[in-house]
């Protein structure tokens, strides 16, 4: 988060568009923003406590937005957009970020993370595609919701990143000098 405040220059007051996000992430920001919370009807948890003024929207983000164009300061997305879609889906996130934000900050896990983010097998883009469903097929027994998700993410690369938000700058969040996740930032002049 401090990497994200820094980068898009966000300062006490200012209005930031979180897209699919909980209001729990933004307890470690000390500075008072304007927060506007998106997700899809009834996911986001409205009943936390915050020094932030909040203010939930329902809705698709992939649709077109209820705003006019650069209305937010910045739009922050955090492991949200491998879990809208397909491609087309994925393209129209995209679109609306750069439409309604002057800065934006799209975090997405790396697919070679050792450990998949989703699913949290170890090297799960490296097994056969017959032994990925033979995991699925298992896991839709006891985890039916859970299942349904991780069969639903579409993780993106990096080039794919860069291809949908080509004035960005990528960054690679690592850990033990793994990628971990791509970061698309744009930030404000």
């Amino acid at each position: 988060m401090r990497a994200f405040i820094g980068l898009t220059h966000l300062r006490e007051g200012m209005s930031v568009l979180d897209l699919g996000g909980q209001p729990m992430i933004w307890n470690s920001v000390p500075e008072r923003l304007n927060l506007t919370i998106m997700n899809l009807p009834g996911v986001a948890v409205t009943q936390t406590p915050s020094h932030h003024s909040i203010r939930y929207v329902g809705g698709d983000a992939c649709e077109q937005l209820a705003c006019e164009d650069r209305t937010f300061d910045a739009v922050f997305s955090n492991s949200v957009i491998e879990h809208v879609g397909p491609a087309n889906r994925q393209e129209a996130f995209a679109a609306q970020v750069r439409r309604v934000g002057k800065s934006y900050w799209v975090q997405t896990p790396a697919k070679w993370f050792p450990i998949e983010a989703h699913c949290g097998r170890p090297f799960w883009w490296l097994y056969p595609a017959w032994l990925r469903r033979r995991f699925i097929a298992l896991w839709r027994q006891k985890l039916p919701e859970w299942t349904e998700m991780v069969e639903e993410t579409t993780v993106l690369s990096r080039k794919q990143m860069q291809r949908l938000f080509p004035e960005a700058t990528m960054l690679t969040e690592r850990s033990l000098g793994i990628p971990r996740s791509c970061i698309a930032c744009f930030p404000r002049n």
